[in-house]
């Protein structure tokens, strides 16, 4: 069982459950699912560059990326349709509580000029959306074999019915929320 999952189910259930007042343990949030998309905008012009990023997410998820394809012709973007632009991963079950682990304990320190994550990402159903800039922050990832940064989007899915239940479950499980900072007036 992964590391995380198993303190979720020992500690941190309880604690949530006394801290949000919940009457029935199915009630408490829980992880769903972790959606990791990655755009190959490049992948155009060069059709390695596809292949070298899916090996990439491939490393950092420990999963194999979907192939995702361009629902129609956009001429501005030089897109037809049909044409591979970007990858998507899936991740359930211990996979999800073992790329969690490795990203708030690992991979968000390495983040340059980390501050904390922005609370305002929410969906309003309990769902947090981060974007990353670059794939280097994962130790999986080797400097010499890959071409370029890339970015992804990762979408974290919660049985939370609002924000503030799936900030306090993510808090708890260990993400790195930004605290609130007061401004000062200048005299």
């Amino acid at each position: 069982m992964a590391r995380l999952k198993e303190a979720y189910k020992k500690v941190i259930v309880a604690e949530l459950m006394k801290k949000l007042n919940l009457k029935n343990i199915h009630q408490v949030p829980k992880l769903e699912k972790i959606v990791i998309n990655m755009g190959v905008s490049d992948a155009k012009e060069n059709p390695k560059a596809m292949d070298i990023a899916s090996a990439e997410l491939a490393a950092i998820t420990g999963q194999k990326p979907l192939l995702r394809r361009a629902k129609k012709s956009i001429s501005a973007f030089k897109l037809r349709e049909g044409m591979a632009i970007g990858l998507k991963v899936t991740l359930r079950g211990d996979r999800m509580y073992e790329f969690f682990d490795r990203l708030v304990t690992m991979s968000i320190p390495k983040i340059r000029d980390f501050r904390g994550l922005e609370p305002s990402k929410f969906d309003g159903r309990g769902n947090y959306n981060m974007g990353l800039t670059e794939q280097y922050i994962f130790p999986e990832i080797v400097l010499d074999k890959s071409d370029k940064a890339r970015g992804m989007n990762i979408t974290i899915v919660t049985t939370a019915k609002n924000d503030e239940h799936a900030k306090e479950f993510l808090s708890m499980m260990g993400m790195p929320f930004r605290k609130a900072e007061i401004k000062r007036l200048r005299d």
